[in-house]
């Protein structure tokens, strides 16, 4: 029975773990300081650029102009994402490892 528990809660550490060190970008986690960090100068330019694309009025637009400004928003986040560097994990996996963490003590 421990080793079923055992193998269904690495199956699902590795269901998660997994997709998320395939979607690394390659940038190195970045450690926590007591103080925030100063944005750095490209990340406050991505953050004006989606502030601008929120107050663009689309009332006026045609779907093709629309489709291509939201295709413009993912990817501005997307660099802000790459940008602001950090480690992020996901619910599901915060829950994996806790259990992990309760079945092995």
């Amino acid at each position: 029975m421990k080793k079923l528990a055992l193998s269904i809660t690495t199956a699902f550490l590795l269901l998660f773990i997994v997709p998320a060190a395939q979607a690394a970008t390659g940038v190195p986690p970045t450690t926590t300081t007591a103080s925030k960090p100063a944005p750095s100068a490209q990340a406050e330019v991505l953050k004006g650029r989606l502030k601008e694309i929120k107050a663009t009025d689309k009332s006026n637009m045609s779907a093709s102009e629309k489709k291509q400004l939201r295709k413009e928003k993912r990817a501005v986040k997307k660099e802000l994402r790459a940008v602001s560097g950090g480690v992020y994990i996901s619910a599901g996996a915060l829950i994996v490892v806790l259990l992990v963490l309760l079945i092995l003590t």
